[in-house]
C-alpha cells in the first residue's frame, strides 16, 4: 500500500494535474510552433507523428515536393493520466489539408500500435493504397468491417523482393524480417536523397545452436545504400542477442509433457507463429486445443485461411467441448497476459467465463512479456491464479517467451551490416531511443550521424545531410472514446483526474424566483470525497456559508445563476480547503421556483 503523505496545513497548496506531454495546457496552440523558410528544392522532410516518447502510436511522414509516404499507422493504449480513453492516436491535422499528396501507406506488420489507427485515420488522410503482406491486409480488412461509417480500404499485399513504384518520386522495396508474427516486412523507400530503410519492428531469428539466421537478407538493403535507418527501440537498452524462438518451443514443450491437468496458455493473440507451434506441440501430446478470446479467435481464423497455421482434423475443439475431455488432453490458448479485466484469462480466473474456470490441477503459462505500465496488474493476475492452488509460470523463471525486438547486441550487429550514414532511434521513450543511438555506435557509426528526434519534428534530409530544424508539426494527443474520436481535450482530462484524486460535491440550492430567498437547506451530494453521514459538521458549515451567501444578495435583485455558481465554487470550495486541504470537484446546481 502506498503511504499517504501528510500535508503541512501551514503551507499553501499546489493544485498540478498531471497531464500527457503531448496534451497541451490551456492557452497553447498545437499549430506549428515557428514560422519557417520554406522547404529547399531537392529536400526530403522527415516527421514522425508517434511512436518517439511512447510505446506505441508509431507513424512516420516522408515529403518531397507534392508528394508524400506514410509508414504505419498504429494506437496506443491510455496511460494512468488518461482514464476512461479507449485509444491514443496520431495526431493527422498536418496531413489532412495536404490529403491528395499521400501517394501511399506503408505497414510493416498486423500488431496493432502500427495498424490500430487505420479505422479512425484512413479517410483523414484521403484514403490512400495501403501496402503491406498478405496477413496484415487480411487482419486490417477483417476489423475495418466493425467501422461500418469507414471507407473501403485500398490494400495490395506485397512480399518479399517486390518493387512499387508510387508517385513521381518514391520507389518501395520490401523485404521480410522477423518478428512474432508472420509476414512483418522491412521496406526501402528510394527517395531522390537516397534510400530511407524501416524496419518495423524486428529481431534476429537464432537456430538452436546459436547461428542467426536472414543477414543475408539485411546485407543485401545495405548493399544498396542506406541513407537513414529508422531503427526499432523497444529493447534498445537490453544486453546480448535475442533468445531463439526453437529454445522457447522446447522449454514449452517441457511443460507440456511435465503437466498432469489441463495447461492454460497467455500470450498475445498477435504472436502466431508462437501460437502455431504450439498446436503443434500439442499435436504431438495427444492434447485438444481450445482458442479462447475473441480476438486470438480471428487471427487465428485469418491465419488459418492464408496457410500460415495449420492443424489436423479434430484438434482445434470449442469451448464449450472443454468437459467432454479429461484435463490431461486439454490445451487452452487464451488472451489476457497483460492482466486485462475483459480479457479471456481474466474471465477464467474470476469465474465468470461459462465454460472453463481454473482449478486445482491445471498449469498456467506466461508465454509473453510485461508491457510497460501493466506490472501491477499482472502481478494481481498471478497472485489470483496463485490463491487458486494451481501452478504459474513466467518467462522469468524459463525462457518461455522470445521478444519480438531486437535487443543491444542485435542491433549493433545490423548497423554494422546495413552501414547507414544516418541512425534515428523509432519506437519508444527518449531513454530507450537514447540507448540505441549508442547501439548504432558499438555498430561502427559516427556517434554525430545519430539523430534523436521527437514526435512533431521536422528534418530536412539531403544527399549529404541530415539537419533537425526548429519547425516542428502538430503531435500531440488525439484521444479515441467511444464514438468520439478528437473531442477529449485537456479540460475534459483534467476534470477527469480531479474527479478521480478528489471526488466531487454536488450542491443543489432551491431559491424563490422573484425575491432571490433561499426556499430550503441546500442538499448535498458527495462522489468520492467523504462519507456525508461521519461528516455532519462540515455539512453544516457548508450549509451556514451557503445561507450567509445568499443573505447577501438584495431581496427582489434579479439573480444571474452562472454569477451565483462561481460564487459557490469559489467560496464553498475555500471553506472545504481550509477544513479539509482537499479541493474535490464543486458542482452548485441552481433550481428556481
Amino acid at each position: 500500500m502506498t503511504p499517504r503523505i501528510r500535508r503541512n496545513p501551514n503551507m499553501p497548496r499546489t493544485r498540478t494535474v498531471r497531464l500527457s506531454p503531448h496534451v497541451k495546457p490551456e492557452g497553447q496552440t498545437t499549430e506549428t510552433s515557428k514560422k519557417v523558410k520554406p522547404t529547399p528544392d531537392d529536400t526530403l522532410r522527415l516527421i514522425p507523428l508517434g511512436g518517439m516518447e511512447e510505446i506505441g502510436r508509431n507513424m512516420s511522414l516522408l515529403e518531397y515536393k507534392d508528394e508524400m509516404i506514410i509508414i504505419d499507422m498504429g494506437f496506443q493504449f491510455p496511460e494512468e493520466d488518461t482514464p476512461g480513453i479507449d485509444y491514443i492516436i496520431p495526431n493527422v491535422s498536418y496531413i489532412e489539408p495536404r490529403k491528395n499528396n499521400v501517394k501511399a501507406v506503408v505497414l510493416t506488420h498486423g500488431h496493432y500500435d502500427h495498424i490500430g489507427a487505420i479505422p479512425y485515420l484512413i479517410g483523414k488522410v484521403g484514403n490512400p493504397t495501403i501496402y503491406t503482406a498478405k496477413l496484415t491486409k487480411a487482419i486490417i480488412e477483417k476489423r475495418q468491417e466493425e467501422f461500418v461509417n469507414a471507407p473501403k480500404l485500398n490494400v495490395i499485399s506485397v512480399s518479399h523482393g517486390d518493387k512499387v513504384k508510387v508517385g513521381k518520386y518514391f520507389e518501395l522495396e520490401f523485404f521480410n524480417i522477423e518478428h512474432t508474427i508472420p509476414d512483418s516486412v522491412g521496406v526501402i523507400i528510394k527517395t531522390p536523397i537516397g534510400n530511407i530503410v524501416h524496419f518495423g519492428d524486428f529481431r534476429i531469428d537464432y537456430t538452436a545452436d546459436g547461428k542467426p539466421n536472414g543477414l543475408d537478407v539485411i546485407a543485401a538493403v545495405g548493399k544498396q545504400g542506406v541513407h537513414t535507418f529508422l531503427c526499432d527501440s523497444t529493447n534498445a537498452e537490453e544486453p546480448g542477442h535475442s533468445i531463439s524462438e526453437r529454445t522457447v518451443e522446447k522449454n514449452l514443450e517441457a511443460l507440456f509433457k511435465e503437466a498432469s491437468g489441463r495447461i492454460i496458455v497467455a500470450t498475445f493473440s498477435s504472436m502466431l507463429t508462437r501460437i502455431a507451434e504450439m498446436i503443434k506441440i500439442a499435436e504431438r501430446l495427444d492434447r485438444k486445443v481450445v482458442i479462447n478470446g475473441r480476438s486470438m479467435k480471428d487471427n487465428v481464423q485469418i491465419a488459418q485461411n492464408l496457410g500460415y497455421l495449420k492443424a489436423k482434423k479434430g484438434t482445434l475443439i470449442t469451448t464449450e467441448e472443454v468437459s467432454k475431455y479429461k484435463d490431461d488432453k486439454i490445451l487452452i490458448l487464451t488472451t489476457g497476459a497483460q492482466g486485462e479485466s475483459s480479457a479471456g484469462l481474466m474471465r477464467i480466473i474470476s469465474g465468470e467465463h461459462r465454460h472453463i474456470h481454473l482449478k486445482p490441477g491445471d498449469t498456467v503459462i506466461f508465454s509473453s512479456s510485461v508491457i510497460p505500465g501493466n506490472e501491477r496488474s499482472v502481478q494481481n493476475l498471478k497472485d489470483n491464479i496463485a490463491r487458486q492452488k494451481t501452478r504459474v509460470y513466467t518467462s522469468s523463471l524459463i525462457d518461455i517467451h522470445a521478444s519480438g525486438h531486437a535487443p543491444a547486441d542485435d542491433i549493433s550487429l545490423v548497423v554494422s551490416i546495413l552501414k547507414p550514414r544516418y541512425f534515428v532511434p523509432v519506437h519508444g521513450h527518449y531513454f530507450m531511443r537514447s540507448a540505441n543511438g549508442e547501439n548504432a555506435v558499438r555498430g561502427g557509426l559516427l556517434p554525430q550521424n545519430v539523430r534523436l528526434m521527437d514526435n512533431g519534428q521536422v528534418a530536412f534530409l539531403t544527399k549529404n545531410d541530415f539537419i533537425i530544424t526548429e519547425e516542428t508539426v502538430p503531435a500531440n494527443y488525439v484521444l479515441v472514446d467511444g464514438l468520439g474520436v478528437g473531442d477529449i481535450g485537456e479540460v475534459v482530462l483534467r476534470d477527469r483526474l480531479m474527479l478521480a484524486e478528489e471526488g466531487m460535491l454536488v450542491m443543489i440550492v432551491t431559491i424563490d424566483h422573484k425575491t432571490g430567498r433561499l426556499i430550503k437547506n441546500p442538499d448535498i451530494v458527495s462522489r468520492g470525497f467523504i462519507y456525508l453521514r461521519d461528516n455532519q459538521k462540515l455539512l453544516d458549515e457548508i450549509r451556514q456559508k451557503t445561507k450567509g451567501i445568499m443573505g447577501r444578495i438584495p431581496h427582489n435583485q434579479q439573480i444571474d445563476p452562472d454569477y451565483l455558481k462561481a460564487v459557490f465554487r469559489d467560496q464553498i470550495g475555500q471553506l472545504i480547503w481550509s477544513q479539509t486541504f482537499r479541493r474535490p470537484m464543486v458542482l452548485p446546481v441552481i433550481i428556481e421556483i
